[in-house]
């Protein structure tokens, strides 16, 4: 993998990341709260199931 291929990827996470709290910030908030008060299993189990996710589709994607 490119070193231009990782930035890429990760200036696409950031731009999207950013989009949540600048086009709805009163909701990005709320979203916020709801993940402090989330218990760590909850976490855990929604990271891992984001991780496959983007695994997969990171699978599917590649060239070749």
């Amino acid at each position: 993998m490119s070193w231009q291929l990782f930035l890429s990827a990760v200036a696409l996470m950031l731009i999207f990341e950013g989009l949540g709290p600048a086009l709805f910030p009163k909701q990005w908030r709320a979203y916020l709260l709801q993940i402090v008060q989330s218990d760590e299993r909850t976490l855990k189990a929604t990271g891992i199931i984001l991780i496959l996710i983007g695994a997969v589709l990171f699978h599917f994607v590649q060239p070749g």
